[in-house]
């Protein structure tokens, strides 16, 4: 499930949990008592035998010899630079956690993995780190599988087992390397939340999660959460310390088994979602205005995004009664695997190309709809994007980049206007016009273009009288401007007007001033064979 738009921005980091158990050892049998001598002030009372009381012993390892499924990861990765993307990015490295499972492969979080270059692995017990590739990764559900080509890293290594949901107040273990440490880590933490929460990685998407009382620190990543010696979720993320203490989230097995399905054909083709919006109908007064039974059921669908598979079947003033035959109470629950779970964990639960069907009123008329599942492409600038190269393209010092979560992280934008076209691109179908919402983000100062700062933040809306709608369309008139281009931003103001002949009698000067290998990159992802080229070991 998507959030709609973004506001802010909570200090996470990703961590695991880990868990330490001893044994308590059996006090010694008291030795009854002899009777005491009797004087002449008291009487003797009978001896009474002490019985002593069995006290447990917990075992030492309540989940089995993880050390041989649990592999401590290194990865190397790029990040992306956004403010000069014609650079290779910056270099960084990470530690994270992994384990076993079955037909030789070894599970962890995407964020462990993404945006990598080398990645290493190592095991209990042996000295040597393997290289190691990325098989699949799912940055939507933070997950990820990876393998080691060397063939002896797997022998006498131990896959493990999934498990079901565990209950509420049940007590889990998570294991993995916190703070860079080599050697492995157990704590344990009692299951205090199961619900939808945000996953930070993608920072877009929603889905099923477990809350562990329980301490994290970085590092943990990707390692498991296990009870009575079976998987029940991958450790992921936390909030620090001067947020929430003591709270730590894990991906449980429903996301991990439709992750693992989805990608049974060879590819992952990502969650669908409906992409609308509704609201509750808990309010009596409502309810009877829509000519609801008074019955608890149903919620209001508010709006349908144009480029979701809802589009032409829902409209805003549905009332949703039922979802593939589960009656959806009026707080948008239903009653799934006898318990209680947000309607939309049913599609969670579907892929691409996968149908659900609603019962529901409209015009106080029941009908029956079938929606086509599959996933809408807006959500994408919404979110966070890993394992692609920026777009931009840059004439005459002037850097533009199509708007997007990264991008204005990365210049810290507080520009009302920006901010409103980030976050209501959706709701207000921005989409629609603007494919791309393309941003003069930067200005490199050279003489040509040295009164045009004011621009800096503006929204490109047409080329010489054209509509500009993509970076590609930019390009395209750019390259086949006459000897003047005028450019005109959203909003008021007068355009920016450039001389071509002097944009191009400043293009080398630019070029070699800012050290600019290439002066424009129009695909988000890299060729097939530099991929293939990145990811070798």
């Amino acid at each position: 499930m998507k959030r709609i738009f973004v506001i802010g921005y909570a200090a996470l980091l990703f961590a695991s949990i880990s868990y330490t158990q001893e044994s308590t050892p059996t006090p010694p049998a008291l030795e009854p008592q002899a009777p005491q001598r009797p004087g002449p002030w008291r009487s003797s009372p009978p001896a009474q035998e002490v019985v002593p009381v069995p006290v447990p012993i917990a075992p030492p390892k309540p989940n089995g010899p993880v050390q041989k499924s649990l592999v401590r990861i290194t990865a190397t990765s790029v990040e992306p630079d956004y403010r000069a993307p014609w650079n290779a990015g910056g270099l960084q490295r990470g530690v994270g956690a992994g384990f076993v499972i079955s037909g030789n492969r070894i599970m962890t979080n995407a964020h462990v993995v993404a945006n990598s270059r080398y990645i290493t692995v190592e095991r209990d017990g042996d000295p040597n780190k393997y290289p190691a590739t990325v098989q699949f990764i799912a940055n939507d559900c933070d997950l990820a599988l990876i393998t080691v080509p060397a063939p002896d890293f797997f022998k006498n290594m131990l896959p493990l087992k999934f498990g079901g949901i565990p209950a509420l107040e049940s007590t889990v273990s998570a294991y993995g390397y916190p703070i860079g440490g080599e050697r492995m880590s157990v704590t344990t933490g009692i299951v205090s939340r199961i619900d939808f929460q945000l996953y930070t990685h993608s920072s877009v998407d929603q889905h099923l999660t477990i809350q562990i009382s329980a301490q994290i620190n970085p590092g943990n990543s990707g390692g498991p959460v296990m009870q009575d010696s079976k998987v029940v979720g991958v450790a992921f993320q936390g909030y620090s310390g001067d947020v929430a203490q003591g709270v730590a989230y894990m991906i449980p097995t429903p996301v991990i088994n439709r992750f693992l399905k989805d990608i049974s054909n060879g590819h992952y083709d990502e969650y669908p979602d409906l992409a609308i919006t509704y609201a509750k109908l808990q309010n009596p007064a409502q309810r009877k205005f829509l000519g609801l039974k008074d019955d608890d059921r149903g919620v209001l669908v508010s709006s349908v995004v144009a480029a979701g598979p809802s589009d032409g079947i829902l409209k805003s003033g549905d009332v949703l009664l039922a979802i593939d035959g589960h009656p959806i109470a009026s707080d948008a629950n239903v009653e799934l695997d006898d318990e209680r779970a947000q309607f939309e964990e049913v599609v969670e639960r579907k892929f691409k190309g996968d149908s659900v069907k609603f019962d529901i009123l409209r015009d106080k008329q029941p009908m029956t709809v079938t929606i086509k599942l599959y996933k809408p492409w807006p959500y994408a600038v919404q979110g966070h994007s890993y394992d692609v190269r920026a777009r931009y393209l840059l004439y005459g010092g002037l850097l533009f980049q199509p708007l997007s979560l990264d991008m204005l992280e990365a210049y810290r934008s507080t520009d009302l206007r920006l901010r409103h076209f980030f976050e209501y691109f959706i709701l207000e179908q921005i989409y629609l016009q603007h494919p791309d919402v393309i941003v003069l983000s930067n200005i490199l100062p050279d003489p040509i273009n040295t009164y045009l700062a004011p621009y800096r933040g503006g929204i490109v809306d047409e080329v010489n009288g054209k509509k500009i709608r993509t970076l590609d369309e930019l390009a395209d008139a750019f390259a086949q401007a006459p000897e003047r281009l005028v450019i005109r931003m959203i909003g008021d103001g007068p355009p920016l007007v450039l001389d071509r002949n002097k944009v191009e009698a400043a293009r080398e000067r630019i070029k070699a001033r800012y050290n600019v290998v290439k002066e424009q990159n129009l695909q988000e992802r890299p060729e097939p064979d530099a991929a293939k080229q990145a990811n070798k070991t």
